[in-house]
């Protein structure tokens, strides 16, 4: 059965990363959009980020234009406004697809994971996974539930 270690991905700035290098930390995996409403949520990511990270959380962000043109960016771009505007510090990644025949494999087990409302098809930008230490998906969260909300799951992720 695989887990979040058994997947790479490309960083922001063009590397092949194997997210092995988090295994036995809790991860939030979330893909973003620099010009959706959802958007300022990630001030509340990068808050998570540097409230736990030392604790063995990290937030991972995949952006991704499949939903409203939100992410039309290059990835230099998506990079340097998600620092000036947010201060962005956590691990961000290359533009994925995240539903769809071009999904990234990450995407793909995330979405079989756990599964929403619609089946596992993502609706929209800022859809979240909680990954526990184990390297299985804890909870999915959507678009509308905020960063903070997500703080106590976290928290007893962290604890176990």
């Amino acid at each position: 059965m695989p887990t979040l270690s058994d997947f790479a991905a490309e960083t922001i700035d063009g590397r092949e990363l194997p997210l092995n290098e988090y295994k036995g930390q809790v991860v939030l995996v979330v893909n973003t959009a620099s010009s959706c409403g959802f958007t300022p949520q990630y001030g509340g990511l990068e808050r998570l980020w540097d409230q736990y990270a030392d604790d063995g959380f990290v937030v991972l962000g995949f952006p991704c234009n499949q939903f409203g043109n939100q992410e039309p960016g290059a990835e230099q771009q998506i990079g340097e406004f998600c620092r000036a505007s947010y201060g962005v510090t956590f691990p961000m990644f290359a533009k994925v697809d995240v539903n769809g025949p071009d999904a990234h494999p990450l995407f793909e087990w995330l979405r079989s994971e756990k599964g929403g409302l619609l089946g596992d098809r993502i609706r929209w930008n800022f859809t979240k996974f909680l990954v526990g230490r184990d390297g299985h998906v804890i909870k999915r969260f959507g678009s509308t539930t905020t960063p903070e909300k997500i703080a106590p799951r976290i928290e007893a992720a962290l604890a176990e």
